[in-house]
């Protein structure tokens, strides 16, 4: 009777390769174990921006839940996290705008030579 896994990549061997008598080497079995743990370890990897947004993700809903503890339901906790969010909206818009312009400012200022020192000539020495 062949119980074979139907969901394998590739057929199992039906003989099995034979083995030694004195079975695989100390050293043969160090250099296995090395090698899955280096396989073990390239499967887990994981992208570090990925992981990044998922623990902001997990604690953004953790604040979520936290806010619903505070409010004693999670309704309560939802209407307190809107106003909460609506009022620091408003309070940084103003702050975001001046930030911008003095970034733009400080661009134009970085990008226009100062009057103090002449225009470089554009002759040919």
């Amino acid at each position: 009777m062949n119980l074979s896994n139907p969901f394998r990549r590739r057929p199992a061997a039906l003989d099995p390769a034979p083995a030694d008598a004195a079975g695989p080497s100390a050293e043969d079995v160090r250099v296995a174990y090395k090698r899955g743990g280096r396989d073990a370890l390239r499967a887990r990897k994981r992208h570090p921006l990925g992981m990044t947004f998922l623990f902001a993700a997990a604690a953004a809903g953790v604040a979520v839940v936290a806010y619903a503890v505070y409010a004693g339901s999670f309704g309560g906790g939802g209407e307190r996290l809107d106003q909460d969010l609506a009022v620091a909206v408003q309070t940084a818009k103003p702050v975001v705008r001046e930030a911008v312009s003095d970034a733009g400012q400080a661009l134009k200022d970085a990008a226009d030579p100062p009057a103090s020192e002449p225009p470089a000539s554009s002759t040919p020495r």
